[in-house]
Order: C-alpha cells, then structure tokens, then sequence
C-alpha cells in the first residue's frame, strides 16, 4: 500500500472518531438520559481523539458529566485500557 494511500486512510479513520464525541455539557444543555456502561465505554475508547478535539472546541469535552456512576466510570476506564492496550501487556514482557 502506498504511503499517501495509508496516511489518507488514517486521517479519514481519525475524522469518524472525531465525530462521534461525546455530547454537551449538561450544565449547560438539559440531559433527559444519562450516559451508562455501554456509552462509557465508546468514550474511553475515542478519548484520545475526542481529547484532539476538545483542544480546539470548547464544546466538547472528553468525559460525560452526565453518568450513572460507577458503571459509565467502568467503562470509560475499560475502554481507555483497551485502547491504549492496557491491563497487563507490559508486564509478561519480563527478562527471559
């Protein structure tokens, strides 16, 4: 594959990531639902990118204040681990 065919590739796949950040602040905007596991976990997992974004536009923010709780922060932090390739990896990587 040709490099500018890969780099193009990667900035299509950066720009679907980018726009589906997370939504309004609700302290500005009325939330009728609050964020669960299953959305928590689609944040963690496009934090990084939603974290580019948020540099530039101060109407998106990378965490849902609106959350259940426990279980949207669980899915966040899932999501951020299994993007990053957290939980472990690095540590089978021992002295042999």
């Amino acid at each position: 594959m040709k490099r500018s065919t890969l780099l193009g590739l990667l900035i299509l796949a950066a720009a679907v990531m980018t726009s589906c950040a997370p939504g309004a602040n609700p302290s500005v905007v009325k939330v009728e639902e609050v964020a669960g596991f299953w959305l928590g976990l689609w944040h963690g997992l496009i934090a990084l990118f939603t974290f580019i974004v948020s540099l530039f536009n101060d109407n998106v923010s990378i965490y849902e204040v609106a959350n259940n709780g426990g279980w949207y922060n669980f899915g966040y932090l899932l999501g951020v681990m299994v993007f990053w390739g957290g939980g472990g990896g690095g540590a089978s990587c021992g002295r042999k």
